[in-house]
């Protein structure tokens, strides 16, 4: 992605030297990516809470995912008006305000609730995604954005792997020997409402944190002296899905969100079939951070490839090929081989939402900002394949067969690599 984003006036030609921004940029890669894999924890609670299939245990991811479409624009809007900095603390404060509607959803213990609390924490998580993207871009010699957003990513990664791993403790450890759907009625009523007191406290010092990081990036809200972004109306950004390296990427933003929240979402479950490791929920929950901690691992590697001129392409193409492989070989076993190859997905999952996005986004100059709304639109993606996934688990019995949809989001992936595989020759995006 070039340094010419919707940027600070000075500099922009050779990037922005701000060591101190590049941290704070960081620690919001690693909140946003780590509230969204507490998902995954939440997934099987509430499954067994509230007695769902699994395609109704998947309008989790629908709800949250489904904010990046109906928010991707108007928060690369909201960004433009208010600036980098002040636009991560709009969204910082309303994830803050989606970890307070836990409250409620608990008392009540309405499932509709969570979902609405989701799509607000989700709502938040946007505004600072489309900040984030753009802006470790900028911060930065055009020459290493790819590697640079790689890095970044890989601090979203480090999120991912710890909350889970938090998460399974506070919230699956709580689930007791007696189910939901031997109870009825007001005893019912009040089984959800305690069982979900152990989410409630986990969003709640979410909540606290969240308004702490933002009182310090507000602190730095006029550190991008000049700051500059194009003017947009309407439904600017969706122009930018003619030019077909961006159309593409954008396709496969969609489909890499979807199969990577998909196979994360249905990993505790997964894991916990007699086929796999034949373990509790409770037992296995922790091992989601096995996954995540794998995308962890291979950012860090894929950064360093990427640094010394590995095409990031080739690599992409390469990754995604791993990953059918990885699900064949799943599918198709049983006990650890099964479990671990699942699992291992992860760390070929590591590059590729940051590739996809360079790779898409490369020469769109002072439409960066409308382009990283867009892609956050596709992000979307993470709320229609996990639906149809669980859906295809649901008709079939099986979740080995139900993984054929995220394979072929991947084969899809894979071709997109390969079509990038060098350096974008067109014109820069006006």
């Amino acid at each position: 992605m070039s340094s010419t984003d919707p940027s600070p006036g000075e500099g922009t030609a050779q990037g922005i030297n701000a060591p101190d921004l590049q941290v704070f940029v960081f620690a919001l890669f690693f909140i946003f990516g780590g509230i969204t894999s507490l998902n995954d924890v939440i997934i099987p609670k509430l499954k067994e809470l509230f007695t769902l299939n699994y395609t109704q245990a998947m309008l989790v991811q629908f709800c949250f995912f489904t904010a990046y479409l109906l928010i991707g624009i108007p928060g690369a809007k909201l960004v433009k008006k208010l600036g980098y900095m002040r636009g991560a603390v709009a969204g910082l404060l309303t994830m803050m305000v989606g970890c307070l509607l836990f409250i409620p959803a608990s008392q009540n213990a309405t499932y509709g609730l969570f979902l609405f609390a989701l799509f607000v924490l989700a709502s938040g998580v946007v505004i600072v995604q489309v900040v984030a993207n753009p802006l470790i871009s900028l911060l930065g010699k055009p020459e290493t954005a790819h590697s640079r957003l790689t890095f970044a990513q890989a601090f979203n990664s480090l999120g991912t792997w710890v909350f889970p791993l938090v998460g399974a403790g506070l919230i699956l450890g709580s689930l007791q020997n007696v189910k939901a759907e031997q109870l009825s009625g007001p005893a019912l009523d009040a089984y959800r409402s305690a069982e979900t007191t152990a989410i409630v406290h986990t969003y709640l010092g979410l909540a606290v944190a969240l308004v702490i990081v933002a009182g310090v990036v507000w602190l730095f809200r006029n550190r991008l002296k000049g700051e500059r972004h194009e003017a947009s109306t309407g439904l600017a950004g969706f122009d930018l899905l003619k030019r077909s390296r961006f159309g593409f990427g954008a396709l496969c933003i969609f489909l890499y969100v979807g199969a990577e929240v998909s196979i994360g979402s249905l990993i505790i479950n997964y894991l916990a079939l007699e086929r796999v490791l034949g373990q509790p929920e409770s037992v296995v929950g922790w091992m989601v951070a096995f996954y995540w901690g794998g995308a962890m691992v291979g950012r860090f590697i894929g950064s360093l490839l990427m640094y010394l001129r590995v095409s990031p392409g080739k690599l992409l193409a390469f990754v995604a090929v791993g990953a059918i492989v990885l699900i064949a070989i799943s599918a198709n076993s049983s006990g650890n081989l099964a479990a671990y190859s699942l699992l291992a997905i992860g760390l070929m999952n590591s590059i590729m939402f940051p590739t996809i996005f360079s790779l898409a986004c490369e020469k769109l100059g002072g439409r960066a900002a409308d382009g990283s709304g867009i892609i956050n639109i596709a992000i979307f993606g993470g709320a229609v394949v996990p639906l149809a996934t669980g859906a295809l688990a649901d008709a079939t019995g099986s979740l080995g067969l139900a993984l054929i949809l995220p394979a072929i989001c991947y084969a899809i992936i894979a071709g997109f690599g390969y079509y990038a595989r060098r350096p974008y020759d067109g014109p820069v995006a006006g």
